[in-house]
């Protein structure tokens, strides 16, 4: 059961909320100047922005992640076609118990493989998302790893699907191939401007579920600046083979010596003042992020959700890499 540590120390609960204002002000004076653009002059920006994550993130998936990919995820699409009587030397982990108690004889199950995989990109688009103090907003971090996915995928032939979120379900593109999609996919994570500020999991997960009716390859993009999202996450790992990526920026994890800081909740506005210069106010946070951490871990690890962690302050590339290796290693040994 996830607890959120910070309602137990109120000075910091608005810090786990997201945001540190007097360092996101970049962020907010960018979507000032976005909404000063004339719709021509928008158009063209967004163009620049996604050619940008285009060229640079197709660089990486062909240097480096087309092949990951394709000896992690290739085959691993697996549709039920039938049962049939065990045989010796039968996978024990394919038997039907269903089917065997009912027939009181052991039936095993026969999949037919897909020649293809579905993708599906879930995207925290909340607004702790606008909060950045190093080389990049959170959002702009799901943008590229969502690119550098999508790229990977659609070299291995598979579809691409993508459902944008806040606590509601903001937009739901279907799965299809082709960079053209791709590319609507990296606009709509970029520039997607969400109807509600607040974040929560449990609803792209049930959606997930729902709409989403054969076993895909989810990642679920997002800060995890939420709670209560334990059974949706269970449910949904059941069904599909989920990874979360948790985006994460340095100053949610460690405060500086700042002396008094104005925090704001970037998903409720409340607003708080804070001594960062008291070394118990930041000592006390970093152990209650920590702990929030080491939660979440464990929570991830007895759904059987792999994840990654990736800092805003640094390349993204290391843990993705390290993430598909680990899978392949994975998957060798299960051969």
């Amino acid at each position: 059961m996830l607890t959120v540590y910070l309602v137990l120390i109120p000075a910091f609960l608005l810090a786990l909320g997201g945001l540190l204002l007097w360092a996101s002000r970049s962020g907010r004076e960018t979507e000032k100047l976005n909404r000063g653009l004339s719709r021509e002059e928008r158009t063209r920006e967004i163009l620049k922005k996604v050619r940008q994550i285009d060229v640079s993130t197709r660089a990486i998936v062909n240097e480096l992640f087309a092949g990951e990919y394709h000896s992690v995820f290739k085959g691993r699409g697996m549709e039920f076609a039938e049962v049939r009587e065990y045989q010796p030397g039968d996978d024990v982990r394919i038997i039907d118990w269903n089917v065997s108690a009912r027939t009181g004889k052991p039936f095993v199950k026969i999949f037919d493989e897909e020649r293809e995989l579905t993708v599906m990109l879930l995207v925290d688009v909340s607004s702790s998302g606008d909060f950045g103090t190093a080389r990049h907003l959170k959002r702009e971090v799901a943008a590229e790893i969502s690119a550098v996915l999508a790229f990977s995928a659609i070299s291995n032939n598979d579809k691409v699907g993508l459902i944008i979120f806040s606590d509601k379900i903001e937009k739901y593109i279907p799965p299809r191939k082709g960079k053209k999609h791709v590319l609507r996919v990296i606009r709509e994570v970029l520039f997607y401007e969400p109807g509600e500020a607040k974040t929560d999991l449990n609803v792209p997960l049930e959606y997930l579920s729902r709409i989403v009716k054969r076993r895909s390859t989810a990642f679920l993009i997002s800060d995890f600046l939420a709670r209560d999202f334990e059974k949706s996450l269970q449910l949904a790992a059941k069904k599909h083979d989920l990874i979360a990526m948790n985006i994460i920026d340095p100053r949610e994890v460690t405060l500086p010596d700042a002396g008094l800081v104005e925090l704001e909740d970037a998903e409720s506005g409340e607003r708080l003042t804070l001594d960062t210069g008291a070394s118990y106010v930041r000592n006390g946070f970093h152990k209650a992020i920590r702990a929030y951490q080491k939660e979440l871990r464990g929570l991830f690890r007895s759904t059987g959700v792999d994840h990654i962690e990736v800092l805003t302050d640094r390349s993204y590339v290391e843990p993705i890499n390290r993430f598909f290796k680990m899978r392949a290693r994975r998957k060798g040994a299960l051969q």
